[in-house]
């Protein structure tokens, strides 16, 4: 079912459950296969791309997959291949010197996961040029997605990107990945219940749109990876393909709303803030963090939505504050998205009345498509996924800071602001500052 479910959204034959309008995305063609060797040149062809390609590598990727694929194209395109440094880092200056290296290329292709895609897609969309992707791991939800996720001025910045026109996956090669790899792309797509909860909640609370379909695309395979997370440590196919599958429906899912909503609130505000403020344990993939900050964003929500009758009454909050916390630069970027969500005089007291009048049917809402952090914390460890800080070599203290003050990069209100607002935030995190155990 999911398979169909996926090429008829990319035939354009699936509608909308909200609107019942047809739904269209911009990936022309998405290609989950046991092997793509020997036609990697044919997938690329019909794409329109161009007789110029520049391919955009890492040296690991380069070894993995890239050479191949180059080899490959060499017979029908003219190629040239731009090997980035080892890890590289999803900024504006790698940004920058990728358009350099590929000024004289008519499309990109991408072979690579997270930090190569997202940096090739946003070239793409600034040099607005074609590009395709090869993954080489199932470690992240990107491939399909139109933003990405850049360093800006100290800030981490999900930014619109340019759409693949095809996305190619390889099972023989995603599962050769690092397990650490396929966990990581475990641990961020398993944030599905966390962020849903969170838009949820934004929806019901502040009236924020909200769409059901992105969820909906991703049912039946989240169900069967969660029965059985085994299958990916073994690197069995028939698991591989249902992660590279959600991965491949959470990117469309966030292409379909124009943007990261339905895969990224909470839970990647942590990440992100620990990652602006010099994150220590910078050899972590980004899942890895998403699966230690989904088991705190699920303890948050858990405990706020145990609530009988909550009550809001936000600290004070100025922009001093914030210059003086994050410094000119980033704390003023950073003050005017939070300032967006402040409830303040009759906007805070129209909420606080909505509490009133229809928590109770809030709460049911939610706590319908919530998941328990001792269930996901279950499935993680069976999968090999860190869950504690300490497993993404962090501090108690530290993370601490960050659950904190996670809210304060972005304007999306999730459960770190209710829970901030009434008061469970810092009992939660000054009394137990790590997931459940």
């Amino acid at each position: 079912m999911s398979e169909v479910l996926l090429r008829r959204l990319l035939a354009g034959n699936l509608r909308d459950p909200d609107s019942g309008e047809g739904i269209a995305v911009p990936t022309r063609k998405v290609t989950i296969a046991p092997s793509l060797r020997g036609g990697e040149a044919a997938l690329i062809a019909d794409l329109g791309l161009g007789s110029r390609l520049a391919l955009i590598a890492d040296p690991t990727t380069w070894q993995v997959l890239g050479a191949r694929v180059s080899g490959a194209l060499a017979a029908r395109f003219t190629v040239t291949p731009v090997i980035l440094p080892e890890r590289p880092h999803a900024d504006m200056e790698t940004v920058q010197r990728i358009r350099a290296a590929t000024s004289l290329a008519e499309g990109l292709v991408a072979v690579g996961s997270g930090t190569i895609n997202d940096l090739a897609k946003y070239a793409a969309f600034l040099d607005r040029k074609p590009y395709a992707c090869f993954g080489t791991a199932p470690s992240m939800n990107g491939y399909t997605s139109v933003n990405a996720a850049i360093m800006d001025g100290g800030v981490k910045k999900s930014l619109p990107a340019a759409a693949a026109r095809g996305v190619f996956l390889d099972v023989d090669i995603l599962a050769k990945a690092p397990r650490r790899m396929i966990a990581a792309g475990f641990g961020d797509s398993i944030c599905r219940p966390t962020a849903q909860a969170d838009w949820l909640l934004a929806h019901l609370l502040l009236d924020r749109p909200y769409r059901a379909l992105p969820f909906q695309l991703l049912a039946e395979d989240e169900t069967a990876l969660l029965a059985s997370p085994e299958g990916l440590l073994s690197g069995d196919p028939e698991a591989i393909t249902r992660l590279a599958r959600t991965l491949v429906m959470s990117g469309f899912g966030m292409t379909i709303c124009g943007g990261s909503y339905p895969a990224s609130q909470g839970e990647h505000l942590i990440a992100h803030f620990l990652e602006m403020r010099g994150d220590p344990a910078g050899a972590n993939f980004h899942g890895e963090q998403i699966a230690v900050t989904t088991l705190t964003m699920a303890r948050i929500q858990g405990e706020t939505l145990r609530l009988e009758q909550p009550r809001l009454a936000p600290a004070p909050a100025t922009i001093g504050t914030f210059l003086s916390f994050y410094g000119a630069d980033v704390g003023a970027t950073c003050w005017a998205s939070f300032a967006g969500k402040l409830l303040s005089g009759e906007r805070l007291a129209a909420v606080n009345h909505r509490l009133t009048q229809d928590w109770p049917e809030i709460r049911q809402a939610i706590r319908a498509v919530h998941r328990s952090a001792t269930a996901l914390e279950s499935t993680l460890r069976r999968c090999g996924a860190p869950t504690r800080p300490s497993d993404i070599g962090l501090s108690d203290e530290r993370y601490a800071e960050a659950v904190l003050h996670a809210r304060e990069v972005r304007d999306r209100y999730t459960f770190l602001d209710l829970a901030a607002d009434t008061g469970t935030l810092t009992r939660l995190v000054g009394a137990t500052p790590v997931p459940a155990q």
